[in-house]
């Protein structure tokens, strides 16, 4: 692996979300329940890791259990930016947004680019922009 990987840890929503990312970056998702794990520490089909597999975006998550923190985002989004065609990140774009909240739309901005910004359902910032024309 070559570069940070976002790991989300999250309220009871890990399955849910590898799923709707899973969709919306048209890959797999692979889960890992706690008592596959052989935890004990919460619900025996809580998710102890899971990830999605062939996409073109990496990502991990997991519920949390007992005391620990769960992801907010405050301050941070992950950044989509030139990573496929400007088709692509505009189904992303959609996919992202749906349940969730936009932030700014996608459009072209002064400088030439063209981005935008959305907080999924799962309370992810996500930044989704291209270069050039479309």
């Amino acid at each position: 692996m070559s570069a940070p990987t976002p790991y989300l840890h999250l309220p009871g929503t890990a399955r849910a979300a590898l799923a709707s990312y899973a969709e919306v970056f048209g890959c797999g998702s692979t889960v890992h329940t706690f008592a596959d794990l052989g935890r004990t520490d919460g619900p025996a089909d809580a998710v102890g890791h899971g990830y999605l597999v062939d996409g073109p975006v990496a990502l991990f998550a997991a519920d949390v259990a007992g005391d620990e923190p769960v992801f907010t985002s405050a301050g941070l989004m992950w950044a989509l930016l030139g990573t496929a065609d400007p088709a692509t990140l505009r189904g992303w774009f959609t996919g992202l947004a749906a349940g969730g909240r936009v932030v700014a739309d996608l459009e072209r901005r002064p400088w030439g680019a063209s981005d935008g910004q959305v907080v999924d359902r799962f309370g992810v910032h996500w930044l989704i922009g291209f270069e050039g024309e479309e």
